[in-house]
């Protein structure tokens, strides 16, 4: 694995219903650093070269929302099983996902996308932003599985991206307090910057009762963790994707504290909230991103972000504004053998 390619290939062509998008900024996900680094997530392998990228933002070309920037939403449910009419689209058994099990992705230069599913977004706010309002939106969805309640004490462990944006809305929720256990330093630095009132490395918390419990980094020591930091009654959230295809919980801890468990699958419909968070400066993205990487320099983009160096990477191809008119795309794709 490991296997990152630059491909040029040929504009999209306009086709109705779709709007193409010039990509300004694409955030690496933990999901594409497994595609990257395993060849896959879970059962789910890579079958041929595809490009991938779900969080991206950029500048319509056309359509209704030409000239402007938009989010692109990645998910595209059918709206018509029985999960999508219930209102859990992040659920639907027929979903097609960017970048995800051959559909390609935003990492490239121009992606043509259902308009239905083009987000625009206020005035001010940047291709970059665009990009952190996925990784904001699983947050905001992994906050309501929580049920987080006026005065509830909260803990996050990972204080990568989607950990430190759970931070920031435990930390302008009201709760009575709010603790990050992340292993890298800096990534706790980060989560006291962002509103944590302590940050710990795994194993040094010394009082264990918390209310809700976040997990959002997939190492199978934090997902053992949240059991023993859960209070009695208490609700474990799960987010983080595991390297190996499973989860681990001390079974006595969960059975004699009676927890509450969920998993977060991706978003529902939340791009508004999102959006609102943002506009309003409830949620800080921008102090989130730690680096950038030029297109064509993408390897070394996965290569630093498989290490977990910094806070959230993005793939930018420069100011999506200062070339409305590219002639080619170009793609990323990886080779599974």
């Amino acid at each position: 694995m490991g296997d990152l390619r630059i491909t040029d290939d040929p504009m999209p062509q306009e086709i109705e219903g779709y709007t193409r998008v010039r990509i300004g900024a694409v955030g690496l996900c933990g999901s594409d650093l497994h595609w990257f680094s395993e060849g896959g997530i879970g059962d789910v392998r890579i079958e041929h070269p595809s490009i991938p990228g779900h969080e991206q933002g950029g500048v319509a070309l056309d359509g209704p929302y030409a000239g402007r920037v938009v989010a692109i939403d990645p998910a595209l449910p059918c709206r018509q099983c029985a999960r999508c009419l219930e209102g859990n689209t992040n659920l639907c058994p027929r979903i097609a996902f960017s970048g995800n099990a051959g559909l390609d992705g935003g990492l490239c230069e121009v992606m043509s996308w259902p308009t239905h599913a083009v987000v625009p977004l206020p005035d001010g706010m940047t291709a970059e932003d665009a990009a952190m309002l996925e990784p904001l939106g699983v947050a905001v969805h992994a906050w309501d599985l929580g049920h987080v309640k006026l005065g509830d004490r909260v803990a996050v462990l990972g204080a990568g991206p989607i950990g430190l944006f759970l931070v920031q809305l435990a930390a302008r929720s009201l709760t009575a307090e709010v603790v990050a256990v992340e292993p890298l330093e800096h990534r706790r630095d980060a989560a006291v910057r962002l509103g944590a009132d302590a940050a710990f490395a795994p194993g040094e918390v010394a009082v264990a009762d918390f209310d809700v419990v976040f997990e959002a980094c997939g190492l199978p020591d934090a997902v053992a963790e949240t059991a023993v930091l859960a209070r009695p009654g208490g609700r474990l959230v799960i987010a983080g994707i595991p390297e190996e295809d499973e989860y681990a919980f001390p079974a006595s801890a969960v059975r004699r504290k009676g927890l509450t468990i969920a998993v977060v699958r991706r978003m529902k419909d939340v791009y508004p909230r999102a959006i609102a968070l943002v506009e309003r400066g409830q949620v800080d993205v921008r102090a989130v991103v730690s680096h950038r990487f030029d297109l064509a320099d993408s390897t070394e983009a996965f290569t630093f972000a498989a290490g977990r160096g910094g806070l959230k990477v993005l793939i930018t191809s420069g100011d999506a504004a200062a070339h409305p008119d590219p002639s080619r795309g170009v793609r990323v794709g990886g080779d599974p053998t």
